[in-house]
């Protein structure tokens, strides 16, 4: 960790966001000694960097002057900082090694088409949160690459496999295995057999799925549908998707003979 010394050193604009990420680390994860963040916080709060507002340095010199650890006031500091600089907050910025998780659901992601990285980032990040054992993204839409799909995954492009295949290739591998779609017309979510293994297909948010991929899910387990009660006839493909998950690894688990990994 750099030493109070060295980080007074710095010019003002690294060394204050320096101070923001040594904060976040603090608050997150757990691996800095509270007076080692009060000098950090006395930085701030002595900066002349323009971008750090008075309101910004008069929390640094409370932080400072505390005796003890005062996480809300700490957590205030955080956040006013943060939008001082403009940064936007995420655990893949800490200097903690992310690792593959040991704990995967024999569940995989079929990605047909989608526009939006944003969607694309989204399914990423609850895939991860569900034990996903892989997401495969067919066709010419979004992929994990996209600068903005990485920034909303918050790190899961690298925790997450996936590849991308070529829809023919892909039907030829599904064929005879459990595939089912996140479709409208389909059975409604809350009596759907979900597998203990399979694949869920996810469509473009415009169309859908293609009619290929439907077919092939049409000849395995169907369609499922979320029902909807409101004034629109659609979510968000990224929240439609947690929603999917949350229900598929909740009903498959609590059927008793589910470990809830491979």
């Amino acid at each position: 960790m750099i030493t109070i010394k060295k980080l007074s050193s710095l010019k003002e604009s690294t060394k204050i966001a320096k101070c923001a990420r040594l904060i976040d680390q603090y608050l997150l994860a757990n691996s800095i000694e509270f007076n080692y963040i009060k000098e950090v916080a006395l930085i701030v709060s002595n900066t002349e960097y323009p971008l750090v507002s008075s309101k910004t340095k008069t929390l640094s010199k409370a932080v400072f002057l505390l005796d003890k650890e005062d996480k809300a006031l700490l957590i205030d500091l955080n956040l006013a900082l943060h939008l001082d600089l403009g940064l936007e907050k995420g655990d893949w910025d800490f200097e903690v090694e992310m690792q593959k998780s040991s704990s995967l659901n024999p569940f995989a992601i079929v990605l047909d088409r989608l526009r939006s990285p944003f969607n694309v980032g989204s399914v990423f990040r609850t895939a991860d949160s569900f034990g996903v054992s892989e997401i495969l993204i067919v066709g010419q839409g979004a992929t994990i690459e996209h600068p903005r799909a990485i920034r909303t995954s918050r790190g899961c492009d690298k925790t997450v496999k996936w590849q991308k295949v070529e829809q023919q290739q892909l039907i030829g591998s599904l064929k005879g295995k459990n595939v089912f779609a996140l479709e409208s017309g389909g059975e409604d979510i809350n009596n759907f057999e979900f597998p203990y293994e399979g694949f869920l297909i996810v469509g473009n948010e415009e169309l859908g799925v293609s009619p290929q991929l439907l077919e092939l899910a049409d000849n395995s387990l169907g369609r499922v549908t979320i029902p909807l009660y409101g004034t629109k006839g659609s979510l968000n493909v990224s929240v439609a998707f947690g929603i999917m998950m949350q229900m598929w690894h909740t009903k498959v688990a609590n059927r008793g003979s589910y470990n809830g990994s491979i």
